[in-house]
Formats: structure tokens, sequence, C-alpha cells
């Protein structure tokens, strides 16, 4: 009974709380409950990220809070809790992930463009590269700490709050758009059209990826540790709908020299690795780091040639 009082308080509590944004209703109306709609399912996506990340709350649980089945619960946020971590690890992402070579700067983004957009832009390791080729960068990042770090990393640019999916700029004002390290994260049905909103027109969005060179064979036996407990294939060749043209793609293969430390920061700051229990967790990094004693390629290094692909995709919107 007592459950029950509470559900129909709660119940009305958030009908008066509708009431109140909606006002009077009409299309203004409308758009503050979407915005408001938008911002509660934010917050509760990262509500969700916090239970999980303790390691004491289930899937079951969580459904049952939020009025479905434990499955329908992970089939919703088991991705966006992945893609909402990255705050929570924010100095090893910083110190850990590998930075971008300077032809893919040049590829991505066309002579003409002068304003660019970093788009999930993290700490900034794509940013820097854009502002010291002397572009007006606007850096986009939903995760306050992360954009934190980005404003001391990267003073000379634009740091504001904002996703793909609700990009804070006008219309037509962004000569160029770049995702780097983050399109599989987005509901491209909802950020293909915010994109080509704030571009203007004939300009470029271009998506990157760093992804490690598994010919490499140490590369391939970190590769099968930190995905001993899940695998998140990503697509790095996606195809974008209209109103964006015909993709054009290029591959570049380089090495990122990291110290033994920096390794570890950066298979710490691993979406899949951010979101396991504390003790699988532990138990994942002390296997990689027998892993850089005890390999012949390894051993007694202490700086390690990390080799990589970075996967580069340009579209232009139509």
């Amino acid at each position: 009974m007592l459950r029950r009082v509470k559900s129909e308080q709660f119940g009305a509590d958030a009908r008066r709380t509708a009431d109140e944004v909606a006002g009077d209703g009409g299309l203004a109306a409308l758009a503050r409950l979407t915005e408001t709609i938008s911002a509660l399912e934010w917050r509760r996506t990262e509500i969700i990220g916090e239970l999980r990340r303790s390691g004491q709350v289930s899937w079951e649980e969580i459904g049952r809070a939020c009025g479905m089945t434990r499955q329908g619960a992970t089939r919703r946020w088991s991705r966006q809790v992945q893609a909402t971590s990255f705050g929570t690890a924010a100095a090893s992402y910083h110190q850990g992930r590998p930075g971008y070579p300077l032809s893919s700067v040049e590829w991505l983004v066309p002579r003409r463009a002068r304003r660019v957009l970093d788009l999930g832009a993290g700490t900034g390791q794509f940013t820097r590269l854009l502002v010291e080729a002397g572009l007006k960068v606007v850096a986009v990042e939903p995760s306050g700490q992360m954009r934190e770090r980005l404003r001391v990393a990267v003073p000379g640019a634009e740091v504001l709050e904002g996703r793909a999916e609700r990009i804070p700029l006008e219309d037509d004002s962004i000569d160029a758009v770049v995702v780097a390290q983050t399109w599989h994260w987005v509901d491209p049905a909802l950020a293909e059209p915010e994109i080509a909103r704030v571009l203007v027109p004939g300009g470029t969005l271009s998506l990157v990826w760093n992804v490690r060179d598994l010919a490499e064979p140490w590369v391939a036996d970190l590769d099968g540790i930190l995905h001993q407990h899940s695998r998140h294939a990503i697509d790095t060749r996606p195809s974008v709908g209209e109103p964006f043209g015909p993709p054009e793609r290029m591959e570049i293969r380089w090495s990122q020299v990291m110290t033994r430390s920096e390794l570890l920061d950066m298979v710490a700051s691993r979406s899949y690795v951010i979101t396991l229990p504390e003790e699988v967790r532990s138990l994942l990094l002390a296997d990689v780091r027998e892993l850089l004693e005890a390999h012949p390629d390894l051993k007694g290094r202490e700086e390690i040639a990390l080799p990589y692909v970075t996967r580069c995709t340009r579209v232009r919107l139509g």
C-alpha cells in the first residue's frame, strides 16, 4: 500500500512539473517540453551509469525502477552507459589516448574552412591539432570533467557543453565538422540533420578513428586481454545519409611512442574497461602489466611503439 502511495505521489509530482514546463501550451510549450525531456533522459542515463559503476545495482533492479524488464534496460542503456563513462577516467583518457597524424587533419578539413567544430572533443587530442593548424575551433563535449581538461589543454579553442544530437550553435555557422573517435556513440538519425543544420552549404563532415594494428603480435595479445569480458564492434567505415553526399575514405598507418604508464592509462580509459566492476578491472590491468613484463617484444623496454591505423571518412553537405 505504501509503495503504491509513493508511486502515485511521484506521478503527481511529475505531472505538475510537466504542466509548469508546458505553461499555456502551443508550439513554444512543445519545444520547452522537448528540451526538458532530453535533459531528463540524459540525467537518467548518467544516474544509471553511476549505479552500474558502483557494482552494487543489477540491470534487473534498474529495469524495475524504469518500469521495464532487465533485457529492455540492458538493450536501451548498456551502450549509453559506456558512452557516458569517460568523465570518470578523464585523467587516464587525457594521458593515454593517442594523438592523430598531422596528415589526417590536412585530409579531413578542407583548405577553405575557417571555423571548425570538433564534436565530442573529449580532452582535446584532435582539438589541439585543429588549433595548431590556424583554424578557429569550437569544441563541443557533453562531459563536464572532460571539458575542464580540454580548456586547460587547448586554451585556444572555444569550449561548449553539448552533444551531436543537440549542438549549441546557430544555423549555417560552421565550415567543417570533425568527429574523432566518437561517431559510434551518437544516434545518426538525430545527429546527421543536426550537423547539417550548423554546416554552411557545401560544408564537410569528417569522421576519424584510431584503430590498433592487430598485425603486430603483441598488439593482438593486448586486444585479447582487453576484450575477454566484452567486445564492442565499431564500424569505422560508416555510411552517412542524406543530405550528405557519397563518402571519400583514407587510411594512415603510424605508431604512437608511449611509456608503460601511458599505455596503462590508454587501457584504463577504454569505455569497456571503465564500466567493469572494480575487481574485474583490477585483474584486467594486472594482465596487461604481466604482458608488458613478459612478452619478448616488450620485456625491458620503457618506451613502446604502439602501431595504429587511422581510418578517415569525409562527406560533403549536398
